[in-house]
């Protein structure tokens, strides 16, 4: 059991996966788990779910810097980029990054624009020629961090930006509410359960997006049954049906990372990445994020137990809440 900011996590191993599925404090644990165990016995109803989609939404928008009234529910990225790529012109040009996670690229190229990666450091420069730029805020592949103060100088005031804070969300504290999208899967550095993923909208985007999703939660309880179409005014009117149980492990986890002194949260994991970083003779960086390429590390971290991805042949570790200082000093002693 482990103990920081001031909850438990129930983790023994050294777990330095988070940029692929977060490891939920025990609240959150024991919140999904009671909701478990109610809807087994029959103790569940439907309408019970609102409260804790209300909140998750509401600690999202909170985080994002943006209103509530912003803030649309999806499941996964990828859908809700979906939603913004069809509604776009076609043949609309979609500026990415190099190796950008491709439920950020994908939806565009599906939906017949014109899609053009450049290397990331470039992308703030050439922002101005493009329709849309989507890209991640946070690479996935190796923690590379987007110049997001570059980009808004840069980009022209006809261009819709979208930015993916899936990698980013939970531990870097940045000024997001600029952007036209923002979009986040909750299972990651979110700490909730999969199936839970918001996105905040500009209102000059959201009155150019078609609600083609829309079900009978994107209007309410009133609009359940029978035409004329009727939905909500604000980004609701773009939900998703809600995973209930997603939700009630978002409902702990993100009002939680939201109180949370974020300066101390960026500069825990970020920390700990540099004494890795430092230990392997790497320059110091800014992400919570290391991509290690050194000679046999995915076997050698592997073997010594050490819980990571591989990505690009590298091993890509990720150092979050409820890491410490002896899971850098095990990975610097592997890779020795």
């Amino acid at each position: 059991m482990r103990h920081a900011f001031g909850t438990t996590f129930d983790v023994e191993d050294i777990y330095l996966n988070t940029p692929s599925i977060g490891v939920p404090p025990g609240p959150v644990v024991d919140a999904v788990s009671a909701a478990v165990t109610a809807w087994g016995r029959a103790e569940t109803s439907a309408p019970g779910f609102d409260g804790v989609v209300a909140t998750g939404r509401e600690a999202f928008a909170r985080l994002v810097g943006v209103p509530v009234s912003s803030v649309a529910l999806g499941t996964v990225v990828s859908g809700m980029v979906g939603l913004i790529a069809t509604s776009l012109p076609a043949g609309s040009r979609v500026l990415t990054a190099d190796r950008e996670f491709t439920s950020v690229s994908f939806p565009f190229a599906a939906a017949g624009h014109d899609v053009v990666e450049v290397p990331l450091e470039e992308l703030p420069e050439r922002a101005r020629a493009a329709d849309v730029v989507a890209v991640s805020v946070v690479a996935s592949a190796d923690g590379a961090l987007l110049d997001l103060a570059a980009l808004r100088a840069e980009v022209g005031p006809d261009t819709l930006v979208v930015l993916d804070a899936t990698q980013s969300l939970g531990w870097l504290p940045a000024d997001l509410a600029w952007a036209d999208a923002v979009v986040a899967g909750g299972y990651k550095w979110l700490l909730a359960p999969r199936g839970a993923a918001w996105m905040a909208l500009s209102d000059r985007l959201a009155e150019r997006l078609t609600p083609a999703l829309a079900g009978w939660y994107a209007g309410g309880w009133d609009a359940i049954y029978g035409l004329p179409l009727r939905l909500h005014d604000d980004a609701r009117r773009f939900d998703l049906s809600p995973v209930w149980l997603a939700h009630v492990g978002a409902a702990v986890a993100l009002p939680w990372l939201a109180s949370l002194d974020a300066a101390a949260v960026h500069d825990h994991a970020v920390g700990l990445a540099n004494r890795v970083r430092t230990g392997l003779g790497l320059p110091p960086g800014e992400s919570a994020i290391v991509s290690v390429r050194h000679d046999g590390a995915v076997n050698r971290l592997a073997a010594a137990g050490v819980r990571a991805a591989v990505r690009d042949g590298a091993a890509r570790l990720g150092f979050h809440l409820h890491n410490a200082d002896a899971d850098a000093d095990a990975v610097l002693e592997a890779l020795a």
